[in-house]
């Protein structure tokens, strides 16, 4: 009798039934193409549209500082000097900018310094200590802090927190003199660069405890499980688990808030006793400057070679924020692997 092969099913091929070697597999080609129609495109050239335009706006901004400091730059010193009133003190340009972005930079620092570390406690009692309710309602004050104008918080360090703070200005001055920081002699109104700090402190706390607090939420939970059940205490699993996946990300909410205090105007303006020295004294009254508050301080009366000056530093205070914000970025791509900040 001769046997007989029945019929494949469907989809299967007849060699492989039959006993014979299956066939090589087939080499699968590049996937193809999907076709964008309709919504899909218009989205599509949306989204590439409003990611060019910020990099246009970016441009453009710079092309204009840099063409209306031109007249200042290539003016001469005792051109600046007699066409410029608020520079009579000034043998040049660069000796005008330099205080200027010491004063910037120190202010901004200061504040930095103060508020990292309690941003930092905030952000990790609202994600592993505090109650849901009651860390549901502490995120959202502290969310409301961004939300109040820069001149309010400038009325109130004139009004009410430089008056508060000088008794402690003027106590570590007595007890603390020999610290060059705390020496010289101390303002009797408060109004100086280390009430500025505290002020630009409480403005950029909002910023810095909220991205902190969500790196924090998106450690992984098994990490954390895992350290308690091997006896860490709650402590021990945060600086074990939650501060080393949370590092970057901390290190880019604080340049953003760096960048925050590096440009702001009003609360230093009605705050601070202007001064165009290299001072490290901050307890001191006429001792530092900062960049925007010298503009708005100078703009209305500034003729067009002083607007030109006034344009120039604010070109120095685009290049210090793009420094920042390039170093923070350059910071967190190096450990975007290992951390919670993307």
């Amino acid at each position: 009798m001769t046997a007989t092969t029945s019929p494949a099913p469907p989809g299967i091929d007849q060699d492989d039934v039959a006993g014979a070697a299956p066939r090589p597999p087939r080499r699968r080609g590049r996937a193809p193409r999907v076709v964008e129609r309709g919504a899909s495109r218009v989205f599509r050239w949306t989204a590439t549209s409003a990611g060019a335009l910020i990099l246009l706006v970016l441009a453009a901004v710079a092309v204009f500082l840099v063409v209306k400091a031109m007249p200042a730059v290539t003016a001469s010193s005792d051109e600046l000097v007699d066409g410029v009133s608020f520079m009579r003190g000034s043998s040049s340009l660069l000796d005008h900018v330099g205080p200027l972005v010491f004063g910037t930079v120190l202010a901004a620092l200061l504040a930095l310094l103060l508020a990292v570390p309690v941003s930092i406690a905030i952000a990790l009692f609202i994600s592993h200590y505090a109650p849901r309710r009651l860390a549901a309602g502490l995120g959202y004050v502290v969310d409301l802090l961004a939300a109040v104008p820069s001149v309010v918080y400038g009325l109130w360090g004139a009004i009410v927190l430089a008056p508060a703070v000088q008794p402690i200005w003027a106590w570590l001055g007595e007890n603390l003199g020999w610290v060059p920081l705390f020496g010289g002699t101390v303002s009797p109104t408060g109004r100086v660069i280390a009430t500025v700090a505290v002020v630009l402190a409480v403005m950029i706390l909002p910023i810095i405890t909220a991205v902190s607090r969500e790196v924090f939420l998106q450690t992984p939970r098994l990490h954390e499980e895992a350290a308690l059940a091997l006896g860490a205490t709650r402590w021990e699993m945060i600086r074990m688990t939650v501060l080393p996946f949370g590092r970057s990300g901390v290190v880019s909410a604080a340049m953003l808030g760096l960048g925050r205090a590096l440009g702001e105007t009003m609360a230093v303006l009605m705050i601070i006793s202007q001064g165009f020295l290299y001072s490290f004294l901050l307890l001191a009254a006429g001792q530092q400057q900062t960049i925007a508050a010298n503009i708005a301080a100078q703009f209305p009366e500034a003729s067009d070679l002083g607007m030109s000056v006034l344009i120039a530093t604010g070109l120095a205070l685009f290049v210090i924020t793009l420094v920042v914000n390039m170093s923070a970025r350059a910071i967190v791509a190096r450990r975007k692997d290992f951390s919670g900040a993307n």
